[in-house]
């Protein structure tokens, strides 16, 4: 592959998908041989939890992926905090975007709502993405322009269209002040007017929700790539829309998301302008 090569005929290929859904597989199992028998468990700075078992996912999904497609760049969580990298930004090369483990405090305690998540970008734009979630048994996949499923059966967000019915999802992080003020001002506001929210702890997972029709908005802020990058790609191509807090498209490497149908996020958005304007 050429640096500069033009990579608008990228086209995913079955065995790309294969590959790539049966690294995940592995990594699903190796989650599985670890749960309940952790260890090592060490703090991230402003980043939570790691162990061992996102180490050896990453490792083991990373080197697979490496094998069949050596061409392929990567970018993993584990990965980029290993080797000090802040710097986070779109690739027009073919890149692979994993959390091996994204739910890990959920892990540590056995808590069975934590998940693989593993994305294709190309030309700056999520192509393939695959959330899978070991103990439900729960298999995620999205290829751009081919609409979304899991285990194999087309999924689709819902049809709410209305606050008072809908429910929602979102997550917390207590390691920016400022930061979480504004989410629990925007909780507070919310939990006032929506059916019900909840906090799942994972963010693939709430996405992977979003776009099954369970949840109707999902909303965060100061997430990272490789916590919403397969996530968008189910949301968007089950048919719905995945936003910044400005009401501008998102993508994977902006600090806030909205995701849901069009109908509810547009209403969300708008309380959302007032509450943190």
């Amino acid at each position: 592959m050429q640096k500069n090569q033009d990579w608008s005929s990228f086209q995913v290929t079955d065995a790309i998908f294969d590959a790539a859904l049966a690294a995940v597989q592995q990594g699903r199992s190796c989650l599985l041989g670890y749960l309940g028998k952790i260890n090592n468990i060490q703090e991230k700075e402003k980043a939570g939890l790691v162990s061992e078992a996102d180490k050896a996912s990453e490792d083991l999904i990373k080197n697979i992926l490496a094998q069949k497609f050596p061409e392929i760049d990567f970018l993993g969580e584990e990965t980029h905090f290993s080797e000090n990298s802040p710097q986070l930004s779109a690739s027009k090369k073919p890149r692979w975007i994993l959390d091996p483990l994204d739910g890990t405090t959920n892990f540590i305690h056995q808590l069975p709502i934590f998940c693989i998540s593993l994305a294709l970008e190309v030309n700056e734009e999520i192509v393939l993405g695959i959330v899978d979630v070991p103990v439900l048994n729960q298999t995620f996949t999205a290829i751009k322009g081919k609409g979304a499923f899991c285990n194999g059966k087309k999924i689709s967000v819902s049809t709410c269209s209305e606050i008072a019915k809908a429910f929602m999802t979102t997550g917390f992080i207590a390691d920016d002040v400022d930061v979480l003020n504004e989410q629990l001002k925007i909780f507070n506001h919310f939990v006032w007017k929506a059916r019900a929210i909840r906090r799942p702890g994972a963010a693939a997972y709430d996405l992977a929700m979003v776009a099954s029709g369970v949840f109707d908005i999902y909303w965060e802020k100061n997430i990272k790539p490789w916590d919403v990058a397969a996530g968008i790609l189910l949301v968007t191509e089950a048919g719905g829309v995945c936003k910044n807090y400005s009401a501008g498209e998102y993508n994977s490497f902006q600090k806030s998301i909205v995701a849901g149908n069009s109908a509810v996020t547009n209403l969300f958005l708008h309380d959302l302008t007032q509450i943190i304007s």
